[in-house]
């Protein structure tokens, strides 16, 4: 009986800890989705009173752990049915996370010059209708990134046991969730944290508060350039990776690369990150034209034919 109790406790101990580096080794991996799901769920509270910021945080936190609840049992049915399907799967996000990249640079480089509109004024009986708009929104944006992260780690802990893979997928979800949501909610308060210091009586904190009033705008637009290059990076890696030829090829041309021209093993690295970078940014150019020319034959299959006698009138 006591040999079989040690035995059992091994096996849960050799469970967690095989639980515990793989979720290190996951967090390491989505650390460019969960970048930029910080920026754009920061982003997605702002035109809200600053009363109701957290109770919106929450709420889209909350949306947020039921989209994971969802996708954990979904992505191991997928690894016991048709673990086939984890690589082509993982590998269409990754494209998907390139080809929103790709959308978000556009986007910005269209926008450029034009005036930012400030927050909607919204009226007291709209208040609750306007929250309930903006958690929906943020929360479908959080379902497609928490789909990223979870398929990430899939692929990762494929070949693992059930127990472990699910294990994997609970402790990575629980962490991003409250790490990305517990972000969020302090970062949609600097500005609240700045403006009570600038208001003490002692000069060190005035101080203090003015450099949060003015670092706080400036945080918001480093975490959507991170988010946006780690799109690229983390996107451009799994579409790479997982095309082994090409991976060998480019990664050993760059080490030899490296090596005649006496550069240390950290400037291959750095190589291979810059090429992850290119081709993700490839990948996504290569997907928003695949969805330019679909909209255009869909608008063309769907364009209603001329009324008879139309042309003439």
């Amino acid at each position: 009986m006591a040999t079989s109790l040690l035995l059992l406790l091994d096996d849960i101990a050799s469970v967690l800890d095989d639980v515990s580096v793989m979720t290190k080794v996951a967090m390491k991996k989505t650390a460019a989705v969960v970048g930029d799901d910080l920026a754009l769920n920061a982003k997605q509270v702002t035109g809200v009173s600053p009363v109701r910021e957290l109770p919106v945080v929450f709420a889209v936190a909350r949306g947020s752990a039921l989209n994971k609840a969802i996708l954990v049992p979904l992505a191991l049915l997928l690894s016991w049915l048709a673990p086939w399907a984890v690589v082509p799967v993982l590998m269409i996000g990754g494209a998907y996370l390139c080809y929103e990249g790709v959308e978000k640079l556009l986007h910005s480089l269209r926008h450029r010059t034009a005036a930012q509109p400030r927050p909607p004024l919204v009226e007291p009986a709209d208040l609750r209708a306007y929250e309930r708009r903006k958690i929906a929104g943020a929360v479908c944006t959080d379902f497609i990134l928490s789909a990223e992260i979870i398929v990430i780690t899939l692929g990762l802990v494929a070949g693992r046991p059930l127990l472990t893979q699910f294990g994997v997928l609970v402790a990575i979800s629980v962490a991003m969730t409250i790490g990305v949501y517990g972000l969020v909610a302090a970062i949609v308060k600097l500005d609240d944290l700045g403006a009570m210091l600038a208001l003490r009586p002692y000069a060190g904190s005035r101080l203090l508060g003015r450099a949060i009033l003015a670092a706080a705008p400036w945080l918001m637009r480093a975490l959507a350039v991170a988010g946006t290059l780690a799109m690229f990076l983390v996107g451009g890696g799994i579409v790479i990776h997982n095309l082994p030829t090409v991976h060998h090829a480019v990664h050993d041309w760059i080490a030899s690369l490296a090596d005649r021209a006496g550069l240390p093993q950290i400037a291959a690295t750095v190589g291979g990150k810059i090429f992850d970078l290119l081709a993700g940014v490839v990948v996504g150019l290569a997907g928003v034209a695949l969805m330019a020319c679909l909209t255009a034959v869909r608008s063309e299959l769907i364009r209603p034919a001329s009324v008879p006698g139309e042309e003439k009138a």
